[in-house]
């Protein structure tokens, strides 16, 4: 039996699972404006292993999402992460953050096109096809209406971005689902199972998040 604890704190959405066997059991999340990761994830580890009726001892191990996304976000999850498997002694793994919200999708054709915002015009993207295979490396770039103009079938957008993309990206063949706005711990049950049983772990000591761009610091205008 494996249970893997999985950690989603890349965006406004701080979300936890434990998965058995890559199915998951629970899922315990609660997307906030004030990124209240910090407050929210340990009890949320908590509470999913109380209502799973398993201890820390009987995890195999820990899955984190990788990024891109919120800078803060992306740190407090690593760390937690990476606490818990030193202190376990159980392997970690790094699962694509966009792939997470991209299996959230289910259609049969087409490409689905996962989102997260990266301030302005700009996000963070990838393009997966329907079996959500990547087919486009993950990008940080800036959204005009010459985005993806060489797709000419079916594209599914989703994340955060709908509100600022949606007047731009405007040809025929581009839906957007507005209903999903987050990756969820939900979504990497599949995935980190995949990566346990490959044995694609990573250096618990070593191992960063995939931030993409640099970080920036704003001044207060006060």
């Amino acid at each position: 039996m494996t249970y893997i604890l999985n950690i989603e704190t890349s965006t406004k959405n701080c979300s936890v699972s434990i998965a058995q066997d890559g199915v998951t059991i629970i899922c315990n999340e609660i997307a906030e404006e004030g990124y209240s990761h910090a407050e929210r994830l340990h009890v949320f580890i908590e509470k999913s292993l109380k209502e799973a009726a398993i201890s820390y001892a009987d995890l195999s191990a820990v899955a984190v999402s990788q990024g891109p996304g919120s800078y803060t976000g992306l740190r407090i999850g690593v760390s937690a992460a990476k606490g818990l498997c030193y202190a376990l002694g159980i392997p970690l793994l790094a699962v694509d953050t966009l792939k997470v919200l991209a299996s959230q999708v289910k259609v049969p054709s087409g490409y689905i096109v996962p989102m997260l915002d990266a301030r302005r015009m700009e996000v963070y993207s990838a393009v997966f096809d329907s079996d959500v295979n990547n087919v486009r490396e993950t990008l940080a770039e800036i959204i005009t209406e010459d985005s993806f103009e060489n797709y000419n079938e079916k594209m599914y957008f989703v994340g955060d971005c709908a509100d600022k993309c949606k007047s731009v990206l405007a040809k025929p063949n581009f839906l957007f689902l507005e209903e999903i706005k987050y990756p969820s711990a939900k979504e990497m049950c599949v995935l980190s199972f995949e990566k346990f049983k490959n044995n694609e772990t990573v250096d618990v000591a070593y191992f960063e998040p995939f931030y993409l761009k640099d970080f920036m610091i704003t001044t207060s205008k006060k």
